[in-house]
């Protein structure tokens, strides 16, 4: 195939994000007689699942404090469950396990869930949560839970699967994906800020419209479209807090326990809901008894045979350095820069074993695969899906991207110029404006 010089559409980003947006915005344009699939090139500067989604947890979950982010998953969801054979979708649910700390806020998500009509049952006092989760697994033996927000729809999905099935929907629709097309810059109209084309390795591709869904990588594309470095951001207090850095880095750690999936299975010898427990509880080492840790931690965790094992994460860190200071090659490795901290499958397996009496012992199996990575978080760690320069679209999920697979439709609505309501509380504005996410008591930066 000939490398193209010009499309009305260009996506940079073949992961959940571009191609979701693709496959979306051909039908759209379509439907409407505007067009068709054959109007838009999306490149990567790999290939399809060559970055971040290609080793995401692949959890998909509505268990979020902040109601604009609970109605957009519950769109996301639906689509996850439009097609659950092309998306490798697992519905087998999602279990929020916590301390009397997070009590509120879990009963508030039931109750806002319920609102919705998002299917979920809410277990609350410590003898009522042990009886709940030794009729999933009998071993369980986790300490000081004092309630359990069951999420009967959400789950997980085979990560590279589900974009290999998004892939074909957009190319079943006519859309060109191209490998190896590595961005370089982007060429400015003369008297507008609008992008006329870009600059990539293999030549420039003229266009009328830019959307980018690069996950980790936003933070390069953004200097490249000469976006501001800093947003003022009018805090809770009434006060406007001025330079605050737009870009922040947080490892993420996860690994695989090289255990049969089967090992996870739960009382009847069913795929249980995926797991997350959060804690106030001391975590003792598995290995010699020493603490870990007595301040608030939280795990998650599932049976997994794309990773083959029981895969999971923990909470992540922060680096420790400005942004522009993390090593992060946008044409470099498959994923950003990861980063491995030796502590992680000491403390995850321990938290295992916290948690179910099988996990006792098993740190010998665990497996330093490569899931986790760096995220590229927000001020806020809250998505900002926006337009800039006129005709450029921007999808920043501050990592919460993999399960928002129903993005890309309203992406490709806001496009072809109709405003997205699931969208709007998340422009970049809300900084200046101070229509901030609330945030709640979980360990986790982005829940």
């Amino acid at each position: 195939m000939a490398f193209p010089t010009k499309a009305k559409y260009v996506i940079i980003g073949a992961g959940i994000h571009g191609l979701s947006t693709a496959w979306n915005l051909a039908e759209k344009l379509k439907a409407k007689g505007q067009g068709d699939g054959k109007d838009i090139i999306v490149i990567d500067k790999e290939g399809i699942a060559s970055g971040a989604s290609g080793i995401a947890c692949g959890v998909v979950r509505n268990n979020y404090f902040q109601p604009a982010m609970r109605e957009l998953m519950a769109h996301s969801v639906g689509v996850w469950e439009s097609d659950q054979e092309a998306f490798s979708y697992n519905p087998v649910g999602y279990l929020q396990i916590s301390p009397e700390s997070m009590h509120a806020d879990c009963a508030e998500i039931h109750r806002q869930q319920t609102d919705i009509e998002y299917s979920s049952d809410f277990i609350e006092g410590s003898d009522k949560c042990m009886s709940y989760m030794k009729n999933i697994f009998s071993d369980w033996q986790a300490k000081g839970i004092t309630n359990i927000l069951h999420e009967k729809r959400g789950g997980y999905a085979n990560n590279t699967k589900a974009i290999y099935g998004l892939a074909k929907k957009a190319e079943d629709q006519g859309v060109r994906i191209m490998s190896g097309v590595v961005v370089k810059g982007f060429i400015f109209g003369n008297g507008s800020s609008a992008v006329t084309a870009v600059e990539t390795n293999k030549g420039v591709i003229e266009c009328d419209h830019v959307i980018v869904g690069v996950g980790p990588w936003v933070k390069t594309i953004w200097d490249m479209l000469e976006l501001p470095k800093t947003v003022d951001i009018k805090g809770r207090d009434g006060l406007t807090h001025k330079d605050i850095p737009m870009w922040r880095y947080w490892a993420l750690e996860e690994g695989v326990l090289g255990v049969e999936p089967g090992f996870l299975m739960d009382n009847q010898g069913n795929m249980p809901p995926v797991i997350h427990v959060d804690t106030d509880e001391p975590l003792y080492s598995d290995v010699d008894g020493t603490m870990i840790t007595d301040e608030m931690w939280g795990i998650y965790y599932k049976p997994d045979f794309h990773f083959n094992g029981v895969q999971g994460g923990a909470m992540p860190y922060k680096i420790d350095k400005n942004a522009d200071d993390v090593n992060i090659d946008p044409y470099g490795a498959k994923s950003p820069e990861f980063i491995v901290n030796d502590h992680f499958a000491h403390m995850w397996t321990s938290a295992l074993a916290f948690c179910q009496k099988r996990f006792e012992g098993q740190i010998v199996k665990y497996r330093n695969e490569p899931s986790g990575g760096l995220g590229c978080f927000t001020p806020d760690s809250f998505p900002v899906f926006d337009h800039f320069r006129e005709n450029v679209t921007i999808i920043a999920d501050s990592n919460h991207g993999y399960k928002m697979i129903g993005v890309g439709a309203l992406i490709a609505q806001e496009v072809l110029g109709e405003k997205s309501a699931l969208l709007e509380p998340f422009r970049l504005s809300r900084y200046a404006e101070g229509k901030l996410h609330p945030v709640s008591n979980s360990p986790f930066p982005w829940s």
